[in-house]
């Protein structure tokens, strides 16, 4: 998740916001039902990157957890005079693996690359009462969100082409509490992306995208605090590659 504007934070504010996004995240996690404890989280600097157990259910994570993720967002920012925590959230399911800095695979860059879609950023922007944008990668929505499994509705989600530094790939994005019109109606204004200085012409590589699991917490270039939910793969997609 991007905290928006959380580079014209002072110092202290930001950490106060750092330390309730973590405590948001928990609270969220508690009443979902998952536990963070269990998670193998991965601190850098400003960036946590986590492997959730293996038999976390994808329809909870983006079902329940979003729920009341966005319940804590909303109460939070009902407190006066409190600066406004606004997020972007990228869920996504891939390959992942234990690397010499912590864990390597298609699965971690496609999370990065997802929670700085442009259209993702134009849609929170956009819809300025919104607290929480979701996208989640077009494997996971064909998988889960469109099998209909847990209380999951695909008419809510709204595809998107995006298409980031080297990475291209589809993604559906959400907002809890907009309806799709008025994600696509916002999603319009995404400016197009620039062309590739070496080649003239924007990147298309393929995205792959199989999964273990786990959520990644950091900072963009620009000062933002960003996490990305990686979830495990469907019990029916057979084993991870």
């Amino acid at each position: 998740m991007d905290v928006e504007q959380y580079s014209r934070l002072d110092t202290r504010t930001q950490s106060a916001v750092q330390s309730e996004l973590v405590r948001m995240l928990d609270q969220a996690a508690v009443r979902t039902g998952l536990n963070r404890a269990a998670w193998t989280r991965q601190p850098q600097g400003d960036l946590e990157f986590a492997v959730l157990p293996e038999a976390t259910s994808e329809a909870v994570l983006l079902g329940r957890f979003v729920h009341h993720l966005a319940v804590r967002l909303g109460d939070r920012n009902a407190r006066p005079a409190a600066p406004r925590v606004r997020l972007r959230m990228a869920v996504d399911a891939g390959v992942v693996a234990h690397a010499a800095l912590g864990h390597a695979g298609p699965a971690p860059v496609a999370v990065a690359r997802y929670v700085n879609a442009p259209q993702l950023k134009t849609v929170l922007a956009t819809l300025t009462t919104a607290d929480l944008a979701i996208i989640v990668s077009d494997r996971l929505y064909q998988d889960v969100v469109r099998s209909g499994r847990g209380d999951l509705d695909p008419a809510q989600y709204v595809r998107a082409h995006v298409r980031v530094k080297e990475f291209g790939g589809y993604g559906w994005i959400r907002v809890p509490g907009h309806a799709p019109d008025a994600v696509r109606s916002a999603m319009a204004e995404t400016p197009e992306p620039k062309p590739s200085p070496e080649t003239g012409v924007p990147s298309r590589t393929t995205l792959s995208q199989y999964v273990h699991h786990g959520a990644a917490v950091g900072r963009d270039v620009v000062g933002g605090l960003t996490v990305g939910l990686l979830a495990p793969p469907p019990a029916d997609a057979g084993p991870a590659r």
